[in-house]
């Protein structure tokens, strides 16, 4: 038969795109022309395809070969696509049955002499074959990642030749659907989690973490160095409710197509923990970059939580690129014919010291930055982004009573993911009729529409805007984490105390600007 279809799958953003794969076969000049919005890579398959095939034992048509990619518009990028492509000209030239691929998706790299290497982004793959209804054929490398999607047929092969045979002798000859899943109880991407024990003193800021975490704020913190900053941020990690069952789904896809989950991993079932370097780029945060866009490290926290160590040394264009996610949790990328949109809902975290020396404020007092040094510092976390942060800290020393703990020995992360837990359940209870999920995203006219507060209970808050401690947005973020405080404390509904609570957690005790 001249013409064959097979399915494929290419990875837009975070999800996987179903795409057609036709093979033609006729007459004229031998070559083989691949249309359909291809990049370089795979207009490359042309080469590694008739190789593959050849030194496969199979036979190569030396005829007119045009291979089509619907729907044409999309772009389609990689060398997944090697496997469909080489298939698909096997089976219109009549080498393997024609019928067996129809309801297949076929992914993977080919070598030269046959071999199917992995490819990234696996799970979003399969999840796209399972939505399709079809089976999947992908590379024995992959196929831990794909059986961690439920209801759908995974074959593995890793070489042309093998998924040759396995046409021609039926599927169910060479199903690995009875091969042991993956044990997904025992999470191998789980690693030893800090936990909160290891902070000895720090009583306010282990309440400021908590206050974050119930209502999944942003939190900023400032000190100077060795006063515990990154400690606390690693555990914050450790308090927050393992990830439901969709953002594991969505969190393991992003890492996949990242290339960062272990061929060994499982689900991620905890939220990630990303801390950059403060030299990274803007793409690398973002996402983006020449050519084909690439996930940032924005988007990898997605669902988790984005650490910035000594914030004021990272580039003021990559701080300031932070505002749209912070907002809208998610990344636009754009480029010319096509944009993507990356998910990128995650807690921001910043510490920063309060100096370039960072010895201001130290017991020792032994500072040698001026004070104008000190204020360009601070000024280069822009006024923009500070505003979108709830919770600020200005760390002090903890005593030597606090170190040597005579006060006892401090609560443990599960104690206080405890409590994070349940005020979390009852702030769902009150959203449940509504979009939103945690009290940081409902937004401020929703809030006053919904949930009106007396004059009387917001009076600590006003007075904040009225002397200019907070801007407009503050006083709205002030009510969101009055809302989390009262979750915390078991309120139906914020007291003036829980406001008054809100107002000195924002306001940082005047280190940070309004």
């Amino acid at each position: 038969m001249p013409l064959a279809r097979t399915n494929t799958v290419v990875v837009v953003g975070v999800a996987g795109q179903l795409v057609e794969v036709e093979a033609d076969i006729s007459a004229g000049l031998p070559g083989m022309a691949i249309v359909g919005l291809a990049d370089t890579a795979v207009g490359e398959a042309r080469d590694r395809a008739r190789s593959a095939v050849i030194n496969s034992g199979q036979e190569w048509p030396n005829r007119r070969i045009t291979v089509g990619l619907s729907p044409a518009a999309i772009h389609k990028r990689g060398s997944a696509l090697d496997l469909a492509i080489a298939i698909a000209v096997l089976a219109a030239a009549g080498q393997v049955p024609v019928d067996e691929l129809l309801d297949l998706v076929v992914v993977g790299e080919l070598g030269l002499d046959g071999r199917v290497r992995p490819i990234r982004g696996a799970l979003p793959i399969a999840l796209a074959a399972r939505d399709a209804g079809l089976g999947l054929v992908l590379p024995r490398g992959n196929v831990r990642e794909a059986k961690l999607v439920p209801d759908l047929a995974v074959r593995s092969v890793c070489n042309l030749a093998g998924l040759v045979a396995l046409l021609r002798n039926g599927p169910c000859a060479h199903d690995d659907d009875n091969e042991a899943a993956s044990d997904t109880s025992t999470n191998s991407e789980l690693r030893s989690v800090p936990d909160l024990r290891d902070v000895r003193g720090h009583l306010g800021a282990r309440f400021s973490l908590e206050l974050a975490a119930a209502g999944a704020h942003h939190i900023a913190m400032v000190g100077p160095p060795g006063i515990g900053k990154t400690l606390l941020a690693e555990r914050l990690p450790g308090i927050l409710p393992p990830l439901s069952a969709d953002a594991s789904l969505v969190a393991t896809s992003i890492h996949s197509i990242a290339g960062r989950l272990p061929e060994s991993a499982d689900l991620i079932r905890h939220p990630p923990f990303i801390a950059p370097h403060h030299t990274a780029s803007l793409a690398a945060l973002v996402g983006g970059g020449s050519g084909t866009p690439k996930l940032g490290l924005v988007s990898l926290a997605h669902n988790g939580v984005l650490f910035l160590d000594e914030a004021p040394e990272f580039d003021q264009s990559v701080l300031d690129a932070l505002r749209q996610p912070l907002e809208a949790g998610e990344i636009v990328v754009s480029r010319s014919g096509f944009s993507l949109r990356l998910p990128a809902r995650f807690q921001l975290v910043l510490a920063a010291n309060p100096c370039p020396c960072g010895r201001a404020g130290a017991k020792d007092g032994v500072c040698t930055c001026s004070s104008l040094q000190r204020r360009r510092y601070l000024a280069r976390l822009s006024g923009p982004l500070l505003d979108r942060i709830d919770v600020r800290l200005q760390l002090e020393a903890p005593t030597l009573a606090e170190l040597r703990l005579l006060g006892g020995s401090p609560e443990s992360s599960e104690i206080v993911a405890a409590r994070v837990l349940a005020a979390r359940e009852r702030a769902l209870r009150r959203l449940r009729d509504l979009p939103w999920r945690v009290n940081a995203e409902v937004p401020s006219t929703e809030l006053r529409r919904l949930w009106p507060l007396p004059a009387d209970v917001l009076a600590p808050a006003e007075a904040a805007f009225q002397n200019g401690r907070s801007s407009v947005r503050g006083l709205d973020r002030v009510v969101r984490l009055a809302w989390t405080v009262a979750d915390l404390t078991g309120h139906d509904r914020p007291t003036a105390a829980d406001v008054d609570i809100a107002v000195q957690q924002r306001d940082g005790h005047g280190k940070w600007a309004a």
